[in-house]
């Protein structure tokens, strides 16, 4: 976790224009099938595990990662160097209130934190121009360093792939449902949960209709996918 926290402080203070991505297993079953998706991830500045089965199968396969650093995790250690720092953040996404409910509890907890604004798009903002233009407008006039994006995947990081460069952000961030873990309007997991690798569980028992086709039918082809490529390392 340090290290990726200093990696993201090396990216605001050489101006990199970059941004991380927090892979999951719902991420890697959906980098088969979306080669833009996949381009983004080829291309990011930080790649870091989000989920203890991602950090397993490292093992299993040969190429170990040191631990698991989810982005609801990364966002409260950025936060916090961001108020020593004095960087400037901007958090977009979550549901209505979700990012400026949690700006409140961070302003709480970090009194010089500067947070430069907040704002949750409307539902299929993604497909209108004017409202993206509108967004990346706000964004610029805002003049962040950091941007936390959480609209979960693949959305959040295709729209930090088209806008990044066009709203002049240092570093871009998805971030998933974080703003309303941080506000308090969902509850995330235990952590022992998390640690034995089920915190998937306890989202898809908080949100049944929502999550069950992800985690019970899309993702368990993640675990062929290791099995394969196992498979093939073992034949030489």
């Amino acid at each position: 976790m340090a290290e990726a926290v200093e990696a993201v402080d090396r990216m605001v203070r050489e101006k990199r224009c970059g941004y991380a991505v927090t892979p999951n297993v719902d991420h890697l079953v959906r980098l088969r099938r979306d080669p833009e998706f996949r381009h983004i991830y080829e291309n990011a500045a930080l790649v870091l595990a989000d989920g203890m089965p991602i950090v397993w199968a490292s093992r299993l396969l040969g190429t170990p990662l040191k631990e698991r650093v989810a982005g609801s995790d990364l966002f409260p250690r950025v936060c916090e160097l961001a108020a020593r720092r004095g960087y400037r953040l901007f958090f977009l996404g979550g549901r209505p209130g979700a990012a400026s409910r949690a700006a409140e509890r961070l302003r709480a907890r970090h009194p010089a934190i500067r947070i430069v604004g907040t704002y949750a798009p409307p539902y299929g903002f993604e497909s209108d121009p004017r409202e993206n233009a509108a967004i990346a407008a706000m964004v610029v006039d805002a003049h962040p360093d950091i941007l936390f994006v959480g609209l979960g995947a693949p959305k959040q990081e295709k729209w930090i792939w088209r806008y990044q460069k066009a709203c002049g952000v240092p570093v871009c961030i998805g971030i998933g449902v974080t703003f309303e873990f941080t506000a308090g309007m969902v509850k995330r997991a235990p952590m022992w949960t998390q640690r034995a690798g089920l915190e998937w569980l306890w989202r898809l028992a908080m949100e049944p209709r929502r999550l069950w086709r992800r985690y019970l039918l899309e993702d368990v082809r993640f675990f062929w996918y290791v099995a394969e490529q196992w498979l093939k390392q073992a034949a030489g």
